[in-house]
């Protein structure tokens, strides 16, 4: 991997004539964001922070920032800010009866309880549990594995909802790494860089890219490639700000995303607007792909989609190959929250690969496999450790891709006991009780009260903290450690930066400093064994070291750039592990008849059902529930649960808001800002109703991640976090065949004006 520095970057720190120091760094999390690693300048006078600006020095930012890291010194100086250690008697979970303890005590607490736990109960009775997106997942895995030392990594999203559907199919189709819109991060001259060429169209489905720098992406790379001519098809039940600036929209039924795909191959490969050269150089089953496909037609496709065949074939059309434009993939988790979220990736690599899109400029770039500390290290565990990892028996392509628990799976090992029984509980960076994750998080509230011992980290008290959590370790925000941000997680090209720490807020440590932390306080106490790293430092001069540069070069020069191998990287041998060209798949091809989805019992070619709870498929729920409820919009003021108490960004989003439509509205005798409730068999949400038009008459669109942090925190109130919980309406274990895709975005419901004496919000 090569890393590339501007010739002459401004330097990590001026000081200005004050006294003030101007630092520069890197964002990522917390308080959260994906990892992007925007550039920031930290104005910092007499260790305080003074203000927060955007680096105009950062290559790909050059200066931008969101709401979210400009309101960053109100979330550093809150007064409800976690400043140092805290515990409590599991008697008071869920009451106020928090105590303020030192680092050494709630090290020793908690070393002592995980050995104890361990000694009666087996390695196996640990679960860590994560979040999402923030920089916990980088060192997660190896907290669970290396330093807890236990098989059990649990992302607590119904069917892994997140990543797990679209990564599954990029290794079984390519072998690859995640792949990405090409915006050209990994160039130091970005958008003017005269080697790269711009997209002619981008393909996005289940992705608003702008509000929260999904998966690494930095969202606003698009409008800068919409600047220089590249238009945009999307495909979205909602039409949003950047759906209104595009070529065409697609706005399609909730849930069948993959017969809108499978059409738009019918009509690729029947009207031959495929690229015959690349297919018989590098595709696997391009015939059975094509005897798949025919049943789906656009004709099929536009009644199951609520479409036009005029819009479907017009699409496609636009996406076909001539031997000179291009286009490119830009998908979000919209398609993991699916239980055919699978087979839509499945038919959105097909329709790059069968055009000649794949890693080619301006198309879609495909990633690189990278071996770091984020993806966990078992080998000292038995495989008979290994195999109690919950969920591998039932959903056995979760242990070969993802070496995590799963997550369905997961709950009902904690509420049976079986196949054993679960004991202590971490929670790495996650609210899991919020609508964020956990679907039914009232029965994940129920069956974590069972637990031992939990520990949690964080910055701020939150509802599952306040419910749940024994000790609590107070989490810095990225402007009080060091550290390195890599777009996409190092995944595919794009940004190295390094977060530099800027001041020091109460007793509180990074994500990093408590793995090194606990990592040798338990070799030390427990293991009798030499942890590989004491310091921070050594972790990341260590880390840095495997990407051709070292941490004193990178924190001093703040963001480079990596090519990962540039384009065409199959036919010059950087896939496979043997370095030989293709693609690392068994048959060394783009595998659109898959031999993996075939060994674990699936089907080899993408394939389509309506959505599970639609009226197609459940015609007794239609008519009590005759709307498609969709939820997990993103806001520019929050990610995800995080930053209710921040006060301007809960100025530009104060309450959780229901989107549905003024004619539908009407007929519920609904107007805009009444509170709403809105039910299902599963469970009940209220909002409050924002009619617009963005959506369609037969959908809604549900705020998630809603608590608020300025009512009770104590049980059973746990700041209102039941209100609005739009998760209770997610049921448990409806998902695809492999374990995948719960219906997160296809919930049938019906929405009805609270009555005024039921009002809660």
């Amino acid at each position: 991997m090569a890393f590339h520095f501007k010739e002459h970057p401004a330097p990590k720190k001026t000081v200005l004539d004050d006294g003030t120091e101007v630092i520069r760094t890197c964002a990522w999390s917390p308080p959260g964001c994906h990892a992007v690693g925007c550039g920031i300048r930290l104005f910092v006078k007499d260790g305080e922070l003074v203000k927060v600006e955007g680096d105009p020095d950062h290559q790909l930012t050059r200066g931008r920032l969101c709401p979210r890291c400009l309101a960053l010194k109100e979330a550093v100086y809150h007064p409800d800010r976690l400043l140092y250690p805290m515990k409590r008697d599991p008697k008071d979970r869920g009451l106020d009866k928090w105590e303020r303890i030192s680092w050494d005590e709630a090290t020793e607490l908690i070393v002592s309880k995980t050995e104890e736990i361990r000694a009666k109960y087996g390695s196996e009775s640990i679960c860590v549990y994560m979040g999402t997106g923030r920089e916990a997942v980088r060192y997660g895995f190896t907290l669970s594995s290396k330093v807890l030392r236990t098989p059990n990594n649990c992302y607590a999203q119904s069917g892994w909802s997140c990543m797990g559907p679209r990564q599954t199919a990029m290794t079984m189709m390519l072998g690859s790494a995640y792949i990405e819109l090409d915006y050209n991060g990994g160039s130091l001259e970005a958008w003017d860089d005269p080697n790269w060429k711009r997209p002619d169209y981008v393909f996005c489905l289940g992705k608003e890219p702008l509000k929260s720098n999904p998966d690494g992406l930095w969202g606003h790379a698009l409008i800068e490639l919409m600047k220089r001519g590249t238009k945009l098809i999307m495909a979205d039940p909602r039409v949003n700000w950047l759906a209104s600036r595009a070529d065409q929209v697609l706005q399609l039924i909730p849930g069948t995303d993959a017969a809108l795909c499978l059409a738009i191959l019918n009509v690729l490969i029947n009207e031959d607007l495929v690229d015959h050269d690349y297919i018989d150089r590098w595709c696997f089953g391009f015939d059975d792909l094509k005897e798949r496909v025919q049943e789906y037609t656009p004709a099929y496709a536009a009644k199951e989609c609520g479409l036009t065949e005029e819009e479907i074939v017009t699409a496609a059309r636009k996406l076909g190959y001539d031997g000179e434009h291009h286009w490119s993939l830009l998908m979000g988790v919209a398609v993991d929250q699916n239980p055919n979220g699978c087979q839509v990736t499945q038919c959105l690599i097909a329709m790059a690969a069968i055009t000649g899109n794949l890693d080619v400029p301006g198309g879609t770039v495909v990633g690189v496999q990278m071996q770091f500390e984020m993806t966990g290290a078992t080998d000292f565990m038995s495989e008979e450790l290994k195999n109690k990892c919950i969920g591998w028996d039932t959903y056995p392509i979760v242990k070969v891709l993802l070496n995590t628990t799963h997550p369905d799976i997961t709950l009902e090992c904690l509420e049976t006991g079986r196949p054993y029984e679960l004991k202590m509980a971490w929670f790495d960076s996650t609210n899991l009780l919020s609508p964020t994750c956990s679907a039914q998080p009232k029965r994940w509230h129920d069956a974590l009260m069972k637990m031992e011992f939990v520990v949690a980290k964080e910055m701020f008290m939150t509802p599952t903290v306040m419910a749940l959590a024994d000790v609590v370790l107070p989490l810095a925000t990225w402007a009080e450690h060091d550290g390195i941000v890599m777009t996409n997680q190092g995944c595919q090209m794009g940004i190295a930066g390094a977060i530099n720490k800027g001041l020091q807020v109460g007793e509180c440590k990074s994500d990093l400093e408590m793995l090194i932390h606990f990592g040798n306080a338990f070799y030390e106490k427990a293991y009798h064994e030499e942890y590989p790293f004491k310091t921070v430092e050594e972790y990341l001069t260590d880390d840095v070291g495997k990407m051709d540069t070292t941490w004193e070069e990178l924190s001093e020069k703040v963001v480079a750039t990596n090519d990962i191998g540039g384009y065409h990287k199959a036919e010059r041998g950087l896939i496979r592990a043997d370095g030989q060209p293709g693609f690392q798949t068994a048959t060394g091809r783009v595998e659109l008849w898959s031999t993996g989805y075939q060994a674990l019992g699936d089907d080899p070619l993408p394939y389509y059902f309506p959505p599970k709870l639609g009226a197609e498929a459940r015609p007794d729920l239609a008519k009590e529930y005759p709307l498609m409820c969709t939820t997990g919009a993103r806001y520019f003021a929050s990610f995800h649960s995080e930053h209710r108490q921040i006060p301007s960004l809960r100025q530009l989003t104060p309450e959780p808001y229901l989107e549905i439509h003024p004619e539908t509205a009407a007929e519920l005798g609904i107007k805009d800002g009444d509170e709403v409730t809105i039910e299902n068999p599963w469970g009940i949400a209220h909002e409050i109703a924002k009619l617009t038009p963005i959506v369609r008459k037969d959908v809604v669109a549900a705020a998630h991640g809603w608590w608020f942090p300025e009512e009770d925190a104590e049980e059973p109130h746990l700041f209102g976090v039941w209100k609005s919980n739009v998760n209770s309406l997610i049921p448990h274990r409806v998902l695809g065949k492999m374990g995948f895709g719960a219906p997160y975005k296809q919930i049938p419901v019906k929405v009805y004006k609270t009555p005024n004496e039921e009002c809660i919000l």
